[in-house]
């Protein structure tokens, strides 16, 4: 599965494609080491195939090499963190 990036001042998004479908996960920069997580949508056709666990390690990926921390607002994604304590690394608490 293809991950892309868009990255803007002020916020951004991960999108993954597959099969012709899309999800998305999108964030705020609140500065230059902080990004605010706030939205994971997946479209219904995807549902229960991995795609947002696959954007959510993306983003903690992002944050690693990137040298930044996240404050996870979405609850998808919050409740990824709470699965995974090897993130705690990145997570602004």
């Amino acid at each position: 599965m293809q991950i892309d990036e868009q990255d803007g001042t002020s916020g951004g998004k991960y999108r993954a494609e597959l099969a012709g479908h899309f999800g998305e996960m999108t964030y705020s920069r609140a500065s230059p080491q902080l990004i605010i997580i706030d939205h994971t949508q997946v479209d219904d056709a995807l549902r229960g195939k991995g795609v947002g666990q696959a954007l959510a390690e993306h983003a903690v990926g992002a944050a690693r090499t990137g040298g930044w921390k996240i404050i996870p607002l979405c609850p998808f994604f919050k409740a990824q963190v709470e699965r995974h304590p090897e993130w705690q690394d990145v997570i602004k608490s």
